[in-house]
């Protein structure tokens, strides 16, 4: 679909694949992350989003890199709820419902163990994103911001995953996907599209094609997953034997 001009269209096509590989599969609803998730583990999933946009944005900001004269933040704001919202909730029915949903208990039902699943599950969420980066998609970036991107979808989709480990709920990462595409694209735009803060040397201020980007990404993945393993270590049980 990339390549055929449907871009905007092309995570469609997982929510039917999904359907019929759970069907198949014959996985319960808890399995595949269709569960609520707790209070607790909304608010951590909004604080990713959150943590990393917003220090990128202080770091353009206080650089001189960001140009914010022209921009109606009203309009800025609506961009970043609808993006936010919709993406919320096609999330749930395509890439965090296959990535995250079938694929990941797929991979848990062969007995494979939680870190192994949660590095399948990222690679696997990264190459899906190739052709929207390399073809004429109107999101792809320059050339040479492609490697950045594809590392940083890895990464990205490792927060993700972590969260979905943590509450066992695709809702929950959904909600935590949903938030950064509002933030990311509204802020930062995509592509060629520039942003509300007006940056435009996003090969180093991009939450997902920029070096400093990746690096805070990086970062806080290590943390939450620190943070997994020291709760998983804490209390024993099927999952932290399984590692």
């Amino acid at each position: 679909m990339d390549a055929s001009g449907l871009s905007t269209y092309s995570a469609l096509p997982l929510f039917p694949l999904a359907a019929v590989l759970w069907y198949l599969d014959r996985r319960p609803r808890q399995s595949m992350g269709l569960v609520s998730g707790r209070l607790r583990d909304y608010g951590l999933a909004i604080l990713y989003p959150i943590c990393v946009i917003g220090a990128l944005a202080a770091i353009s900001v206080a650089s001189g890199a960001a140009d914010a004269s022209k921009t109606d933040w009203s309009k800025a704001c609506l961009n970043t709820a609808i993006i936010a919202v919709s993406t919320f909730v096609v999330a749930i029915l395509t890439e965090e419902g296959f990535f995250r949903g079938w694929l990941w208990a797929a991979l848990e039902n062969t007995g494979m163990r939680p870190d192994r699943i949660l590095i399948a599950t990222s690679v696997a969420f990264a190459l899906w994103h190739l052709s929207a980066v390399t073809l004429q998609t109107g999101f792809n970036p320059p050339r040479a911001q492609v490697p950045v991107f594809m590392v940083n979808a890895a990464v990205v989709g490792a927060s993700w995953g972590l969260l979905r480990r943590i509450s066992g709920s695709v809702i929950v990462s959904s909600a935590s996907h949903g938030l950064w595409n509002g933030l990311a694209y509204a802020l930062f735009g995509f592509g060629a599209r520039v942003g509300a803060l007006g940056v435009r040397n996003t090969g180093v201020f991009g939450p997902e094609v920029g070096v400093l980007g990746l690096v805070l990404n990086v970062v806080y993945v290590a943390i939450l997953w620190r943070r997994v393993r020291t709760r998983e270590d804490a209390a024993p049980g099927p999952l932290s034997q399984a590692r």
